[in-house]
């Protein structure tokens, strides 16, 4: 039998995320985006239908490598403008009771001191529902704009970032006792300062004295996300993550990831299932199959190709700009998203794709699979990505924004529930128990649970 399926919504706060050009179909109302009551109803919707979280992706910088420019972004409006996610997700928990949210933020451009201040902030003022997607970021653009000349190069991101991760464990599990708060009015007390410890963090990037500012919050760390699919990527998220994000267009390419990062796991001393696995699909819904793939159809007279090389040559930092639309794609090597390059020159030996084809196939879902048909079919291929892939869930975007989700809530969450697939979030949850079926804090295996004090209990 199937394991419970998982789902998170994979959101962007932009006007055109994974779709280019279904900004414009009719029953579109991304350009809502700034408009909180947006977000907000989607949440409830979301959380309605048995949803686990909203995955809220993130970037730095324009996505200005396709020409030379960003110009086809900007007439696209592929992620631009965008809002910062962090700033939202404490209005979004206000709105409902049990969803959790994963938030992005960049190890590279952010000071480990203030970020652990503002998720510890977003766990307290969630209930405990706020996770983190480490990201060490992949835009020349944005490290340009944030005071670099250009990016890291990829493998010293990630070295860099793993002495981030020791510096905020220690911030988060390792400075405060659980009873350092003791508001005791009697005596006068507020937090007892035998309770409190310095990181005393002197390190090769960073140097970081402590305390934490912030009072340990439900989860101290928060739900730990990783989405990196290079070996670099793999290796960081065997050590650090709790739930892993993977793209790619067939459950075969999904799984040689999955396999591999089971393994990194096993020779870390975690277990193999330590983390819960998902992957991105887009799934476009109807009553019948027939009548999903006359939405699909619908959809595709809405695509934006030249878009949708501005989104893929932001990821790759490959310019397709006037290559022959019938030649093949090939590989080069690059400091960007290295596993989305990988994913259309290597990883799939029995495909070759052409420049043509890439662009048709970006443009509805980005770079992972479409879905299409009756409830009863997406169910069905929901639990074969599941089988084949091996993966715990599912990050499902939308092309159509936000009648997709409501359709899957509508019509595919009834027929998960029918099946007894989809388990329902409980309210008081943290999101690491609704995602794990665990504890609320760190597992005794995981990395950070090495930084906590005697004061800090680890339930």
């Amino acid at each position: 039998m199937t394991r419970p399926i998982l789902l998170n919504a994979f959101e962007m706060l932009v006007p055109a995320f994974q779709s280019p050009g279904l900004w414009r179909h009719p029953d579109d109302e991304s350009n809502r985006y700034t408009d909180l009551s947006f977000w907000t109803e989607l949440a409830q919707t979301l959380e309605g239908g048995g949803f686990s979280g909203i995955f809220l992706a993130d970037v730095l910088g324009q996505y200005d490598v396709y020409g030379g420019n960003a110009d086809a972004a900007l007439r696209g409006g592929v992620q631009y403008p965008m809002l910062d996610p962090t700033l939202i997700t404490s209005a979004l928990a206000a709105a409902t009771e049990r969803i959790g949210f994963g938030v992005t933020a960049s190890v590279t451009y952010e000071q480990p001191y203030l970020l652990a201040r503002r998720f510890s902030t977003l766990d307290h003022l969630t209930g405990g529902r706020v996770g983190w997607n480490i990201v060490t970021s992949y835009q020349d653009s944005a490290a340009r704009n944030l005071g670099l000349s250009g990016q890291i190069p990829h493998d010293k991101r990630y070295d860099r970032a793993e002495e981030y991760m020791d510096v905020v464990y220690k911030l988060w599990e390792g400075s405060m006792d659980d009873d350092a708060v003791a508001a005791d009015r009697e005596s006068g007390v507020y937090v007892d300062p035998e309770k409190v410890q310095g990181i005393g963090h002197d390190g090769e990037h960073f140097t970081v004295p402590g305390p934490s500012l912030v009072e340990p919050s439900p989860q101290r760390t928060p739900l730990l996300f990783q989405a990196g699919a290079s070996p670099r990527g793999q290796a960081f998220a065997a050590n650090h993550a709790e739930a892993i994000f993977f793209i790619g267009y067939s459950p075969q390419m999904v799984r040689g990831w999955v396999d591999n990062v089971r393994g990194e796991l096993v020779s870390r001393d975690r277990s193999a299932d330590s983390v819960k696995i998902f992957a991105m699909v887009t799934v476009i819904v109807a009553e019948t199959d027939a009548e999903a793939q006359a939405k699909l159809e619908d959809y595709t007279q809405y695509v934006d190709p030249e878009a949708a090389l501005a989104l893929f040559g932001g990821w790759t930092g490959v310019d397709l700009k006037g290559a022959d639309l019938d030649s093949p794609l090939e590989h080069v090597e690059s400091e960007a998203n290295q596993s989305a390059l990988a994913s259309f020159t290597k990883l799939d030996p029995s495909r070759v794709w052409t420049v043509r084809e890439l662009a048709k196939f970006i443009s509805i879902g980005g770079r992972g699979p479409v879905i299409v048909g009756s409830p009863e079919t997406v169910a069905d291929e929901l639990e074969r990505w599941m089988d084949e892939a091996d993966v715990d869930g599912f990050n499902l975007s939308s092309a159509v924004r936000p009648a997709d989700q409501q359709s899957f809530t509508r019509l595919v969450s009834p027929e998960l529930r029918r099946r007894g697939l989809l388990p329902e979030p409980v309210k008081g949850q943290t999101f690491r128990e609704a995602v794990l079926g665990k504890g609320s804090r760190l597992a005794e295996d995981h990395r950070g649970a090495q930084f906590r004090s005697a004061g800090v209990a680890s339930a």
